[in-house]
């Protein structure tokens, strides 16, 4: 099997665990959470994390290690461009929660904590900014954006 059909499958399933964790998230949280149930959230949220360095380095690796397209294919496209711009954003943004989720999990694990709105809607934009990428990808496939 070739370098880049791998990193582009490791990319793919990161993109994957990615969208099942945010997801999953997003369906736990509640008004109210158990600190027990906060540290199940955290070790969500940290699958999500450990699959967001994984695509990023794999992508990263694709992009500039000059496998498969070369790197100028993706850095002259302002698609790809927006596309980097909206997963950091989206990376910008499950900081505030993550740090909650770590905070809020120690202590005694009956004990109710009360959720800030502010990550209800920051799971939701970020959600939201996940199932643009896709759109902007496969345009990006297309050769659409290139200006070179």
């Amino acid at each position: 099997m070739s370098t880049e059909i791998m990193l582009r499958y490791i990319h793919f399933i990161s993109i994957f665990a990615i969208v099942g964790s945010l997801v999953a998230e997003h369906l736990l949280l509640k008004k109210e959470l158990t600190r027990q149930e906060l540290d199940r959230l955290s070790r969500i949220d940290a699958v999500y994390g450990i699959a967001a360095v994984v695509l990023v380095a794999a992508g990263l690796t694709l992009w500039l290690g000059s496998i498969g397209k070369p790197a100028v294919y993706y850095s002259r496209n302002w698609i790809f461009l927006t596309k980097i711009g909206l997963f950091s954003l989206i990376g910008i943004l499950s900081i505030y929660p993550t740090v909650f989720f770590i905070k809020s999990r120690k202590g005694n694990p009956e004990e109710k904590i009360k959720i800030p709105s502010a990550i209800f809607w920051m799971l939701r934009v970020e959600i939201l900014l996940l199932f643009v990428i896709p759109l902007l990808a496969g345009m990006m496939a297309r050769g659409v954006g290139f200006f070179g």
